[in-house]
């Protein structure tokens, strides 16, 4: 047999044995979410950021129980109480979910292993507001045993003021504002960037818009459809009218999906170091 005969041979078998590989199985969601949701607690931040969660539902139940007037030991208080610190919790641990990757220099393992980047992205968003309702539901029921406690110290009745209709909307509520830190993460990549972006959107713009809405009629009207944080402060108020859903609906467009999309686009698209 000629030397060429045997070359031919062995570039035959070289390439059945490749076509007969078995290509790999795509890696399932349910896997990328169990990752997920253990990168947000296997880091020493991370862990300790989720665990101000509790820590801070019990003081903030605490200091109710502790300085609120007896006829204001009502579970709304204590809602209230718990629901303002979760607002500026929350939204940190969506941005570090995102910004983790291009921080801690990790993007490069973790796209290379997931090369569709918004199967990731998708499992981040989903870990993320998974664990906003938990802790939402967490926070509730640490209020509720404030709730149980007070009137028991204090003698008076007992009042639960707070119906599962107004519950879903502090809900609904505080996963737009964690949403807000997904989207800054996403579109800054860098963490103490995204979250200094956060207080300026949270804090700065809403106090601008205030000031400029008691100094100028014009404006005081337009407010609800511009401002994002107006609108979705209703949420924590009361049940919201056919209006104010419609000032929520534009306000999220306008603040939220559109710079997310944005982002979005420069995360799937942008080269990865």
């Amino acid at each position: 047999m000629s030397a060429s005969t045997i070359e031919g041979t062995v570039d035959t078998v070289a390439e059945v044995t490749r076509a007969a590989r078995p290509a790999p199985a795509r890696i399932p969601m349910s896997r990328l979410l169990s990752v997920e949701l253990r990168k947000s607690f296997d880091t020493r931040s991370g862990f300790w950021l989720l665990a101000s969660i509790g820590i801070v539902a019990v003081l903030a139940t605490g200091a109710v129980l502790l300085f609120a007037p007896s006829d204001e030991l009502t579970y709304d208080t204590f809602a209230g109480a718990v629901g303002f610190p979760m607002a500026v919790i929350l939204p940190m641990i969506a941005v570090l979910s995102v910004t983790g990757e291009w921080s801690q220099r990790t993007g490069l393992t973790t796209f290379t292993l997931v090369p569709h980047r918004g199967r990731t992205i998708l499992a981040k968003a989903i870990v993320a507001v998974g664990i906003g309702v938990v802790s939402m539901l967490l926070a509730f029921a640490i209020g509720a045993v404030g709730n149980l406690i007070g009137p028991m110290i204090t003698g008076t009745d007992r009042v639960w003021d707070d119906g599962p209709a107004i519950l879903a909307n502090i809900v609904l509520a505080n996963v737009l504002g964690l949403l807000v830190g997904f989207m800054l993460g996403i579109v800054i990549r860098n963490s103490a960037g995204a979250i200094v972006a956060y207080f300026v959107y949270s804090f700065v713009l809403p106090t601008l818009s205030m000031v400029l809405a008691a100094s100028q009629d014009w404006f005081k009207d337009l407010q609800p459809w511009v401002d994002f944080n107006f609108a979705q402060g209703n949420l924590f108020n009361d049940t919201l009218t056919g209006e104010q859903w419609a000032q929520l609906g534009v306000t999220s467009i306008v603040w939220l999906v559109i710079p997310l999309a944005v982002g979005l686009r420069m995360v799937l698209r942008s080269e990865v170091k």
